[in-house]
Protein backbone atom coordinates (compact mmCIF):
# COMPACT_ATOMS: atom_id res chain seq x y z
CA UNK A 1 0.00 0.00 0.00
CA UNK A 2 1.30 3.30 -1.17
CA UNK A 3 0.18 6.49 0.83
CA UNK A 4 1.77 10.07 1.13
CA UNK A 5 2.42 12.30 4.69
CA UNK A 6 1.23 15.77 4.43
CA UNK A 7 0.81 18.21 7.57
CA UNK A 8 -1.14 20.55 8.21
CA UNK A 9 0.06 23.17 11.25
CA UNK A 10 -2.74 25.80 12.84
CA UNK A 11 -1.43 28.30 15.05
CA UNK A 12 -3.60 30.00 18.16
CA UNK A 13 -4.94 28.23 21.03
CA UNK A 14 -4.62 24.94 21.22
CA UNK A 15 -7.68 24.17 23.20
CA UNK A 16 -9.95 26.22 21.19
CA UNK A 17 -8.29 24.46 17.93
CA UNK A 18 -8.54 21.25 19.44
CA UNK A 19 -12.41 21.87 19.85
CA UNK A 20 -12.42 23.09 16.10
CA UNK A 21 -10.75 20.56 14.61
CA UNK A 22 -12.92 17.66 16.31
CA UNK A 23 -16.21 19.63 14.85
CA UNK A 24 -14.90 19.46 11.82
CA UNK A 25 -14.10 15.70 11.93
CA UNK A 26 -16.90 14.82 13.04
CA UNK A 27 -18.27 14.42 9.62
CA UNK A 28 -15.21 12.84 8.04
CA UNK A 29 -16.62 8.63 7.77
CA UNK A 30 -13.76 6.48 9.39
CA UNK A 31 -13.48 4.99 6.26
CA UNK A 32 -11.77 7.56 4.29
CA UNK A 33 -8.94 7.97 6.25
CA UNK A 34 -5.94 5.69 5.97
CA UNK A 35 -4.05 7.07 8.87
CA UNK A 36 -4.82 10.57 10.98
CA UNK A 37 -3.00 12.09 14.04
CA UNK A 38 -3.57 15.60 15.57
CA UNK A 39 -1.27 16.66 17.96
CA UNK A 40 -1.44 19.78 20.34
CA UNK A 41 1.20 22.16 20.60
CA UNK A 42 2.10 24.67 23.31
CA UNK A 43 1.53 27.65 20.75
CA UNK A 44 -1.39 25.24 18.34
CA UNK A 45 -2.10 22.17 16.49
CA UNK A 46 -0.59 19.95 14.16
CA UNK A 47 -2.43 17.53 12.04
CA UNK A 48 -0.93 14.57 10.02
CA UNK A 49 -2.90 12.90 7.22
CA UNK A 50 -2.02 10.59 5.37
CA UNK A 51 -3.51 10.54 1.14
CA UNK A 52 -3.55 7.77 -1.55
CA UNK A 53 -0.51 9.76 -3.35
CA UNK A 54 1.22 13.13 -3.78
CA UNK A 55 -1.28 13.86 -6.36
CA UNK A 56 -3.69 13.67 -4.11
CA UNK A 57 -2.68 15.14 -0.92
CA UNK A 58 -1.80 18.64 -3.12
CA UNK A 59 -4.98 18.32 -5.10
CA UNK A 60 -7.23 17.71 -1.71
CA UNK A 61 -4.66 20.16 0.47
CA UNK A 62 -5.85 23.03 -2.02
CA UNK A 63 -9.26 22.02 -2.67
CA UNK A 64 -12.29 24.96 -1.69
CA UNK A 65 -14.21 21.62 -0.23
CA UNK A 66 -11.21 21.11 2.29
CA UNK A 67 -10.82 25.08 2.78
CA UNK A 68 -14.49 25.79 3.71
CA UNK A 69 -14.64 22.30 5.75
CA UNK A 70 -11.18 24.19 7.56
CA UNK A 71 -13.12 27.56 7.75
CA UNK A 72 -16.83 26.10 8.65
CA UNK A 73 -15.24 24.52 11.78
CA UNK A 74 -13.52 27.71 12.68
CA UNK A 75 -9.92 26.78 12.07
CA UNK A 76 -7.71 29.57 10.71
CA UNK A 77 -6.01 28.20 7.97
CA UNK A 78 -3.01 25.99 7.92
CA UNK A 79 0.36 26.07 6.64
CA UNK A 80 0.54 22.97 4.67
CA UNK A 81 3.49 20.94 4.02
CA UNK A 82 4.80 17.79 1.95
CA UNK A 83 6.29 15.16 4.42
CA UNK A 84 6.70 12.29 1.84
CA UNK A 85 5.82 8.95 0.96
CA UNK A 86 5.80 7.02 4.02
CA UNK A 87 8.13 3.64 3.85
CA UNK A 88 6.31 2.04 7.04
CA UNK A 89 4.19 2.74 10.23
CA UNK A 90 3.51 1.14 13.31
CA UNK A 91 0.78 1.27 15.74
CA UNK A 92 2.12 -1.23 18.87
CA UNK A 93 2.54 -4.33 17.22
CA UNK A 94 0.87 -4.09 14.28
CA UNK A 95 3.00 -2.72 11.19
CA UNK A 96 1.92 -0.94 8.20
CA UNK A 97 3.31 -0.98 5.07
Amino acid sequence: MSVFLGRYDFDGDPTELASAYDRMMDDVPGDEVPFHLCVTRTDGLTVFDCCPSQEVFEEFSTSAEFLEMVRAAGLPAPRVARVGEVHAARTGDTLIT
